[in-house]
């Protein structure tokens, strides 16, 4: 787990709020003050301030008299999420995989249900064996703990009643009141670090973050004999989130201006 203390606000969700502040804007035909924007996106005004110059300095948005506007001159365009399944693709998972020395997942909870939808292809690091279903074995791996954290308890609880957390090894947290032990005593936005509970011989890290509504992983995994690079490895997995979910959740285009809405 990263040893710098928690900020409040993780990257992940300085990002969602840039982009819900994009779409207002884009929403608004281009233009708009900082109170507009911050209405739109229910953000306290503060925030919209501080996110705001974040994406001036970047060249996303520039500072005019009427407030802020879009800095692309033919407008930015910022889509709709595409489907959770859509995001990562193929050669994204396998070039993270390279950059961070280990294998690279990418899974979401939808329909009730725990889904892998990318998994690298590095012949250097290849992903953990699945002896026993990944999506009915979240309590045992970093990402399926990565994505009960983030469900309510009436949805955590409705999953663990569907898939009771047995034990995989003799280090898997087994059990209802231990997981939820496990889960409740996790910081906000920080990785889960998992030491051999789903297989003996790998170690993983998984750090949450949200896909439009739904909740999503990024996870790593390792042999165990590198298991004292997890720490690092997981936090360099937190620090390329937040531009994998920028990129992957928006671009610049050219777009037919639109009049703003009353």
């Amino acid at each position: 787990m990263p040893d710098r203390p928690p900020t409040g606000q993780t990257l992940i969700q300085s990002v969602q709020r840039a982009v819900h502040l994009l779409r207002a804007l884009n929403h608004r035909g281009g233009s708009a003050s900082a109170k507009q924007l911050a209405r739109d996106t229910d953000l306290p005004l503060p925030t919209a301030y501080h996110l705001l110059r974040t994406l001036c300095h970047e060249g996303l948005v520039s500072k005019d008299r009427h407030g802020y506007a879009l800095a692309d001159p033919a407008g930015l365009a910022v889509p709709q999420p595409a489907a959770p399944e859509g995001l990562p693709t193929q050669e994204w998972a396998d070039a993270l995989s390279v950059e961070l020395g280990a294998a690279v997942y990418f899974v979401i909870y939808r329909e009730g249900e725990i889904r892998v939808t990318a998994v690298s292809r590095n012949p250097d690091c290849p992903p953990v064996t699945e002896w026993a279903e990944f999506g009915l074995t979240g309590h045992a791996h970093a990402a399926g703990q990565a994505l009960l954290a983030q469900l309510g308890d009436e949805e955590r609880a409705d999953h663990l009643d569907r898939h009771p957390a047995t034990p995989l090894t003799r280090h898997t947290v087994a059990g209802r009141t231990a997981i939820e032990r496990r889960l409740a005593s996790q910081r906000r936005g920080q990785p889960l670090l998992e030491y051999e509970e789903y297989a003996l011989g790998s170690v993983c890290a998984a750090v949450p973050i949200t896909v439009g509504s739904s909740a999503a992983a990024l996870a790593v995994s390792l042999p165990s004999s590198r298991t004292a690079d997890l720490k690092r490895v997981a936090r360099r997995l937190q620090n390329r989130a937040e531009s994998v979910l920028l990129d992957r959740t928006f671009a610049i285009v050219p777009r037919a201006p639109h009049p703003p809405e009353p």
